[in-house]
């Protein structure tokens, strides 16, 4: 398994024409683990946001035009490297008309075509709510559809004042109904940084609301400041280990079929131990 440590590492320092990933961009504290398991989290189209959080280090400006090419090199090189298990991810690109959406379909059928085996979960931007855009994306047919709402609904605005916390929910179930009506089964997931400002039973509550969508998958993690970056939130407390423990344990309590929760949790931790978790009923 070091021999994928260090062939994934080399992949990434050659960005294959601009292929990047989440795993080193971030400085992403569970990549060891992650490369380790055959797993490994990839952004698409570009590395320029056109939105501002405020908890994000990813730049933001006018991104490039989409490469038409991304989809096949992004398949090619999860294939190269053997992944179990690929973890999809994107800036938000506001600046096209259907926010990526038949791009990410590209990408999925690509990957899907080289890596017939291989799991593939989508964590995608909220499409303003476009429900044909996310019908694009449902319909190339990932195992996990992935959109985090990120803070509790007080922080919404103070943390991601282009988003809000009912859009994000209704991306994830509108997701869940095209699949129905397509008829297949799709995981849904989200998460949640605690750490900027919520109380505690701010964060049940916030807990409670996901689960009343029917979202599947649940991750939990700590805020950490990205270093370098103007006008980001400063960390309000660091929560203890232990309540991390309290949280995944009400979570599934209250019907997640998989949860990840501590304090170096983030999105894509774990991702193919919960989806398996979901599909095994394990």
């Amino acid at each position: 398994m070091r021999r994928l440590d260090a062939q994934t590492r080399e992949l990434m320092q050659r960005s294959l024409g601009g292929l990047a990933t989440v795993c080193a961009a971030a400085n992403c504290p569970n990549v060891a683990e992650c490369w380790r398991r055959g797993t490994a989290t990839f952004m698409i189209m570009g590395e320029i946001c056109t939105r501002r959080c405020r908890f994000c280090g990813v730049k933001t400006g006018k991104p490039a035009p989409l490469d038409p090419a991304e989809p096949t090199r992004l398949a090619q090189s999860i294939s190269e490297l053997g992944l179990k298990y690929a973890v999809i991810t994107c800036v938000d690109r506001d600046d096209l008309m259907d926010s990526g959406s038949a791009h990410w379909a590209a990408c999925i059928k690509a990957v899907r075509e080289q890596n017939p085996q291989g799991g593939i979960e989508v964590l995608t931007g909220d499409f303003h709510g476009d429900s044909q855009a996310i019908a694009t994306v449902v319909a190339a047919r990932p195992d996990v559809f992935a959109h985090n709402v990120e803070v509790i609904p007080r922080l919404q605005q103070l943390a991601r004042p282009a988003a809000t916390w009912e859009r994000s929910l209704g991306v994830l179930t509108e997701a869940k109904r095209t699949a129905h009506l397509l008829g297949f089964e799709l995981l849904t997931k989200t998460g949640l940084m605690l750490g900027l400002g919520e109380t505690d039973a701010e964060a049940r509550e916030a807990l409670e609301l996901i689960a009343e969508r029917g979202i599947d998958l649940l991750t939990v993690g700590q805020y950490l400041k990205p270093l370098g970056v103007d006008g980001l939130l400063e960390i309000d407390r660091y929560v203890p280990p232990k309540q991390f423990d309290e949280l995944a344990d009400y979570a599934r309590s209250l019907g997640f079929k998989g949860v990840a929760a501590s304090p170096l949790t983030r999105s894509s931790h774990l991702a193919e131990t919960l989806y398996a978790q979901a599909r095994d009923g394990s």
